[in-house]
């Protein structure tokens, strides 16, 4: 069973040469030439291999299937061989000679030791990788009609030696295949050298071009850097008159600062005198006061006395009038 896995692994691999991972009704059509069946019957062993029915055979449909389909094979193949041997019209002679065989091997040999070398000499091992089928029907023929049994071992030389010619035949179809995927691999390899030799001309290619970017890179970096320290220069020397400039206004300062104590003590000097100003202002005021309050109180006594002047004037004006008037 383990040979039938590894040949079917090995079918699979010729139908996938493309290493796809799965086998399409393409890839098994495209082994016509190289296989004995039609398109017809490949269909039909896609089909019977294709469980799902997805139209892609994995390795594990095409491998399972194609273990059962060898197994089925197998089973019809002997079933069928038994049906054909009991159905065979054999002579008497032959029966006798049958029978006569079978007394001398059973003399000399048992079952199992008789089968073996039936087996050894038909080059099975070669062949079948289970003889359990085969050793169960040449039992049953042994025991139950024994007059088949030589027919039926011509039959297995028969059939034995179209197998090893098939199998002949499949290794000169690997041997082929085997041709094939080598060309394949060399006309891989050598579009893969084209391919590397390609590259190399485009890398060259590549590295002359970014060699050029690089240097017209460089030239623009330096002319930048040019300009850059044309800049700092610059920059520097406006430090420079700044620095000159920042001495000048700290020596100004300074300058700034006693005039400021000076304007400080002054103007605290004229806080006092504008304090005593104030003082003597207010003094002033008061006093003022005072005054207009006095010359308020002497203008109304000037004012009384000059109303009572007036009022005397006016009686007197009145008492001479009233004389006049008397003495007309």
């Amino acid at each position: 069973e383990l040979t039938v896995l590894g040949k079917a692994q090995e079918f699979f691999q010729i139908c996938d040469l493309e290493g796809k991972g799965f086998v399409t009704r393409q890839d098994m059509q495209r082994l016509h030439p190289e296989l004995p069946l039609s398109l017809e019957e490949l269909e039909k062993v896609f089909v019977t291999l294709d469980a799902d029915g997805n139209g892609l055979l994995t390795p594990k449909e095409f491998i399972t299937g194609f273990g059962e389909f060898w197994k089925a094979f197998w089973k019809c193949f002997l079933f069928s061989a038994l049906f054909m041997f009991c159905t065979l019209h054999i002579n008497q002679e032959e029966f006798c000679l049958s029978i006569r065989h079978e007394e001398t091997m059973s003399g000399d040999e048992d079952e199992e030791v008789q089968f073996s070398k039936l087996m050894d000499r038909l080059g099975a091992s070669k062949v079948l990788d289970d003889e359990t089928d085969v050793k169960q029907l040449w039992l049953q023929l042994r025991k139950e009609e024994p007059h088949l049994l030589s027919n039926f071992e011509e039959f297995l030389v028969r059939i034995f030696f179209q197998l090893r010619e098939a199998d002949n035949e499949k290794n000169e179809l690997e041997c082929a295949l085997k041709k094939k995927i080598a060309a394949y691999d060399e006309e891989i390899q050598h579009l893969y050298e084209e391919m590397e030799q390609q590259i190399k001309k485009e890398k060259e290619q590549f590295l002359l071009k970014d060699a050029e970017r690089f240097q017209s890179h460089s030239r623009e970096l330096e002319c930048k850097l040019l300009s850059k320290e044309q800049e700092l220069e610059q920059l520097v020397q406006n430090q420079k008159r700044l620095e000159h400039q920042c001495t000048q206004l700290l020596s100004g300062k300074e300058e700034t600062k006693v005039e400021n104590t000076k304007l400080k003590l002054t103007n605290q000097e004229l806080l006092r005198d504008l304090e005593r100003t104030s003082h003597e202002l207010s003094l002033a005021q008061q006093q003022l006061q005072v005054l207009q309050e006095e010359a308020s109180r002497l203008h109304e006594e000037k004012e009384m006395e000059v109303y009572q002047v007036t009022e005397t004037l006016q009686r007197e004006k009145s008492g001479l009038l009233k004389q006049l008037d008397f003495l007309r």
